[in-house]
């Protein structure tokens, strides 16, 4: 059995992959009509959605509202990164791993910050 802290993590991960599909995937399709790339773009959303929900249900009894939006956000970078590399073939540049670092950063503060 998987810790309660871990789970609502690995749940956002499965999560934030289905979503990196929905929102980019369509782009290596470019010829196909627009209103049939929402249409598959939402079905896959929807299997996002059946794990966020269960993510931030389970995570909220152990992480308050804004340390696991801040996850999701951290999250999303990773898998978006990976994705873009692997899928699309984009390169991340220095002023990408520049961005991500401070956002990280501003995840430090929301968990661990010297201020509270």
């Amino acid at each position: 059995m998987l810790s309660p802290k871990v789970l609502p993590i690995l749940l956002l991960i499965v999560s934030n992959a289905f979503m990196t599909v929905a929102w980019y995937g369509h782009l290596k399709f470019e010829n196909k009509p627009l209103y049939m790339v929402i249409l598959v773009s939402w079905m896959i959303a929807l299997a996002e959605y059946c794990f966020a929900v269960p993510a931030n249900r389970i995570g909220h009894g152990i992480y308050n509202a804004a340390e696991l939006k801040t996850m999701q956000e951290v999250i999303t970078l990773v898998v978006f990164s990976i994705f873009s590399v692997v899928y699309l073939g984009e390169q991340l540049t220095i002023n990408h791993l520049v961005g991500f670092a401070f956002i990280c950063l501003g995840a430090f503060f929301v968990f661990k910050g010297p201020f509270g």
